[in-house]
């Protein structure tokens, strides 16, 4: 790949499958709504480019039929492949580990409308997500 060229693939490495890490971010992470979305994150410990393992969700409870959750399963998936860019290109690199996407709307909304959301919540994770270190006072 040439230098300044963007990846806008979304392998299998960076989705969040293990039940471990999902249980970690539910218990540990932070989180904050932007309607329909509300992100959950994990903080690293120290400021990466590596791109953050990510969970995309819909509830069961709000739309009952799979063919509406797979849909808007698939515009989150596409609106955070399109926009991940922001959070690996970010100057001294971002500090999330884990995030999850959770789509809380109760009816569809249009594509434009998540990826502007998506987009607003990763803007606010540069400034949100700070790392988890420990300071320990000198003696």
């Amino acid at each position: 790949m040439t230098p300044g060229a963007r990846s806008y693939s979304f392998p299998k490495e960076e989705h969040l499958c293990r039940k471990k890490l999902i249980d970690e971010l539910f218990g540990r992470g932070s989180s904050f709504g932007l309607y329909p979305l509300r992100l959950v994150w994990l903080p690293a410990l120290a400021p990466t480019t590596a791109p953050p393992q990510v969970l995309v969700s819909v509830s069961k409870r709000s739309f009952k039929r799979a063919v509406d959750r797979n849909r808007l399963k698939r515009l989150m998936r596409e609106a955070y492949r399109l926009n991940k860019y922001r959070l690996l290109e970010a100057p001294g690199g971002h500090s999330v580990a884990l995030l999850g996407i959770i789509y809380s709307g109760k009816e569809k909304k249009p594509f434009a409308l998540v990826e502007k959301k998506l987009i607003s919540g990763l803007e606010r994770l540069l400034t949100d997500a700070t790392p988890t270190v420990e300071v320990v006072p000198v003696s």
